[in-house]
């Protein structure tokens, strides 16, 4: 069973009268895009992705002044003009000559790479053992997620939109605390922020950490306190509370990895925010978000896509377009990567300007259309950030009205709007006051939009086919032009970025011949 239920009750919702054969246009179109991107994907392979496949046949733990062992494997493939053929390839070869210990390997690859290859029969012999290796490695993680969905099915948790919080205070221990009080008040999703900049690190931090600065490291072992936290408290309150994180930067595979092994359910995975707002390389990115959607597809963990940033950087109004067209761009990403809809939390927000006029309407027909394209996606609901005062009573009715479309539009995750936004990071309370709004208009509103009907000619209806035809338009150039080009022209979120610029390309490699990832096949299975 999956952790959403797949009927949103699309068809009890207002119609906005799409037409069909426009929306499986856009799909078409958008297929088109990532097939434009997969012919780069299937030829090239990153550090990011060699340190994972190395992390799933166990290499954990950290070497002198903390670099992980994963790290420095791959560094001296690299180093030695052998890391085309695959770190799973060295691997064998160094198991094969009998080294067993990381540090035995690590010694073991200049001469090794030196060597070359051995004979036929050898080579056989190694990978065969290795594909092995690698399918009882995924069996141990099959047995992982089945003691998380087990728990979720046993304690059944609150119906959508599910309520969303974050905690963020750099120290996990304080992070578990929080996540504690928040559950106890009624949200239904706790998800874990990220230290500032840990998308620029090119490796993962090993262990527990209590130092982040504006957010806790995502690290193997902050994952598991914070479920371990999540689930002991889920068994108190008789309810499954969902963990989220972040898998994007220059480490998302690796991250999506340690993901599944501590069972969270949810991840931030979307390679898009990273090129547009962290300046990581596209061509790095785009290769690690497939392989870190390969393994997320396979953990059963739902995805959240950055949509809603584009509107945060790009006027809300004017934008509305790029947000749609990013979705079915992500949804074809997705789906190829061996993802399901209810996998696909597609972000978007309620973020236009206050003082423009029938903002509601707008808002209502935004959400409305995304949970009408997408009917049986989750669908990730933030709440306004962009134009937050400091006048903290108007902040709480500004995100009431977003409780509202939420509600009225059947989103399936709902991130909880802060009154205290543009002060301070939230204090308890903030979140309990949010807690018990959001309660109170889901309640309310449950079922109101089930009793409308959408004037054809009316600005709702207007304005969402507005948005889809202007959405048709923009992936009608990128699938002429292809995504590269696209970002280069800004256009998503005014940012442009080229395909040889920003941070990590140097971690991307062509494939050798003989290249070898026993983990891709198992993910790649039908």
């Amino acid at each position: 069973m999956p952790p959403f239920a797949p009927d949103y009750r699309v068809d009890t919702l207002p119609d906005l009268y799409l037409d069909p054969t426009q929306v499986e246009h856009c799909r078409q179109l958008a297929a088109k895009v990532f097939q434009g991107v997969y012919d780069f994907i299937a030829h090239h392979s990153t550090v990011s992705i060699e340190r994972t496949v190395l992390r799933l046949f166990g290499i954990a733990g950290a070497g002198a002044r903390g670099v992980p062992l994963c790290n420095l494997m791959v560094d001296r493939m690299r180093e030695h003009h052998g890391l085309d053929q695959g770190a799973a390839y060295w691997y064998g070869r160094a198991l094969h000559a009998g080294k067993r210990s990381p540090s035995e390997i690590i010694d073991s690859l200049p001469a090794l790479i030196a060597t070359g290859p051995l004979g036929p029969d050898q080579e056989r012999a190694i990978r065969t053992e290795v594909r092995r290796e690698a399918n009882a490695a995924a069996g141990e993680l099959v047995e992982r997620v089945r003691r998380r969905d087990e728990r979720r099915e046993r304690l059944g948790s609150g119906a959508p939109p599910l309520k969303y919080l974050i905690v963020a205070t750099g120290n996990i221990h304080d992070d578990v605390e929080q996540a504690r009080a928040a559950a106890q008040a009624g949200a239904d999703v706790i998800a874990v922020i990220r230290s500032t900049a840990q998308s620029l690190l090119d490796y993962v931090p090993h262990g527990a950490t209590t130092e982040g600065y504006g957010g806790t490291y995502a690290t193997q072992e902050n994952f598991r306190i914070m479920r371990d936290a999540l689930d002991e408290e889920s068994e108190r309150l008789g309810r499954y509370l969902r963990l989220t994180n972040y898998s994007s930067g220059l480490c998302m595979p690796e991250i999506a990895f340690a993901a599944a092994a501590e069972r969270l359910d949810m991840l931030l995975n979307d390679a898009m925010y990273g090129i547009l707002f962290r300046d990581i390389n596209m061509k790095r990115t785009l290769c690690d978000q497939y392989f870190s959607r390969r393994i997320c597809a396979f953990a059963g963990i739902v995805i959240n896509t950055g949509e809603d940033n584009y509107i945060t950087t790009a006027d809300a109004y004017e934008a509305a377009h790029t947000v749609i067209a990013s979705q079915f761009i992500n949804e074809a990403f997705a789906k190829a990567a061996g993802m399901q809809d209810w996998q696909l939390g597609f972000g978007h927000a309620y973020e236009l300007d206050p003082a423009r006029p029938d903002t509601l309407s707008l808002e209502l027909s935004q959400a409305l259309l995304v949970r009408r394209l997408f009917p049986n996606a989750p669908i990730k609901y933030m709440p306004p950030t962009k134009h937050k005062q400091t006048d903290i009573f108007f902040s709480h009715a500004y995100d009431t009205l977003a409780d509202l479309t939420a509600a009225m539009t059947h989103q399936g995750i709902q991130l909880l709007g802060m009154m205290t936004e543009a002060l301070h990071t939230p204090l308890l309370m903030d979140r309990f006051e949010a807690l018990k709004t959001a309660d109170y208009v889901h309640r309310a509103a449950r079922h109101f939009a089930e009793d409308f009907t959408l004037k054809r000619d009316g600005l709702t209806v207007r304005r969402a086919h507005q948005v889809l035809r202007e959405a048709e338009a923009l992936l009608t150039e990128t699938a002429t032009d292809g995504l590269f080009a696209a970002i280069g022209k800004a256009r998503f979120g005014d940012v442009a970025r080229l395909p040889d610029g920003g941070k990590g390309l140097d971690g991307v490699f062509e494939r050798g011949p003989t290249y070898f990832n026993p983990f891709l096949e198992i993910l790649e299975r039908d």
